[in-house]
């Protein structure tokens, strides 16, 4: 049964939208890789294991219900690379998330980029609204500005072979992928659409900052290039379609990347970005105090308070006493819950237990329910 009686979202109890990969899903991907079974039979244990993960969703009180992200090896990588003009590479991240990650994949828009009209999503998005049923399906895609931060503004690649004659060029047609992409996912039946930005902490973190600036760009013009963006990216959304955005300081195998709080963001971000909903990361000091909420207009927040970093569960009691502070900027109708990032953003996961992913949201469902109802 449904424990949500609202009728768009996001929902009181929500979520990211990445699961822990199944053992059966590994066997199958590790196959898969040394050529012992074809694509088509790694899709099958594929679709057998989404349709179980979209039952658990359902049974743990869920309103929306994602695949998990179990086609994919990366949270944005498979989206992008997907896409018309951009070039992969292998990339040293020796460093990164403190030392956890030591190998990675880099992008950069290296011809006219465009969206796909097979785009391989859209038969994943359909997969999983069939198993959805009654439930809404969730499907999540990276943002906009992953491609104009890390395939652009922060690449040497496109610093030494600019794809484009102008940065402002380059954004124009990275909208029109979006607009593109939104209105496919529109046409395929999906009314909840989520834009993982991740890029939105280059812009909070005093390192990366630095990092900018050494780069010849004012972190502070750049800040509302992304805002223009994403604006201009979800202009011509369908009414009856929610989008909203996720923005977190990074998740890889319970690591990090991005420190500090929302504040050097929030004014541009928060009061200008008409989205119908931030996913929000306040599961640690790294992510400040909800003062930067002050600058919300008529969106929904989601409040990640629930960390899908470690197994130990929050005390019910705290996370009310929380929502309760954020409803001191942010009316209390405009709050939701969820976890503050998904349980693997790459196909590594978190250092959590399988049976951890569903405490956690068995944690957001009762609080929602203490909370609102």
């Amino acid at each position: 049964m449904k424990t949500d009686t609202n009728k768009k979202p996001p929902f009181r109890a929500d979520q990211v939208g990445s699961f822990l990969r199944p053992q059966a899903l590994k066997e199958a991907r590790a196959k898969h890789q040394a050529g012992q079974i074809s694509k088509a039979e790694l899709r099958a244990v594929e679709d057998a294991e989404i349709v179980k993960l979209v039952e658990k969703q359902k049974a743990a009180g869920l309103t929306a219900v994602t695949d998990g992200e179990f086609r994919r090896t990366w949270w944005h990588l498979d989206f992008i690379e997907a896409l018309h003009g951009i070039e992969v590479f292998d990339l040293d991240a020796a460093g990164l998330f403190h030392g956890a990650m030591n190998k990675a994949k880099g992008y950069t828009v290296a011809s006219k980029l465009g969206f796909p009209a097979d785009h391989p999503f859209l038969a994943d998005f359909a997969f999983l609204k069939q198993a959805a049923g009654d439930h809404v399906a969730k499907f999540t895609i990276p943002g906009p500005n992953m491609i104009f931060y890390s395939g652009v503004i922060n690449s040497q690649k496109y610093a030494d072979h600019p794809a484009y004659p102008s940065l402002e060029e380059a954004a124009k047609d990275i909208v029109q992928v979006y607009r593109d992409a939104i209105r496919a996912f529109y046409e395929a039946g999906c009314r909840y659409l989520q834009l993982d930005d991740t890029s939105w902490g280059a812009l909070f973190s005093d390192g990366f900052r630095e990092k900018i600036k050494a780069k010849g760009y004012d972190p502070d013009e750049l800040m509302k290039t992304f805002a223009d963006i994403t604006i201009d990216a979800v202009a011509d959304k369908p009414e009856d379609m929610a989008v909203t955005i996720h923005i977190c300081r990074g998740n890889f195998k319970s690591s990090w990347l991005y420190d500090g709080g929302y504040e050097p963001i929030a004014k541009e971000l928060f009061s200008r970005v008409n989205v119908d909903g931030f996913f929000l990361e306040y599961d640690s000091d790294r992510a400040g105090d909800f003062k930067p909420l002050r600058h919300i207009q008529n969106q929904r927040v989601v409040l990640g308070l629930v960390t899908t970093k470690t197994g130990e569960m929050e005390d019910v009691e705290d996370i009310k006493r929380r929502v309760r502070e954020a409803s001191e900027y942010v009316p209390l109708e405009q709050l939701c819950l969820s976890p503050q990032c998904g349980f693997a953003s790459t196909e590594e996961g978190n250092a959590v237990a399988e049976q951890d992913q569903w405490n956690k949201l068995g944690l957001v469902v009762a609080a929602a329910k203490e909370i609102w109802d």
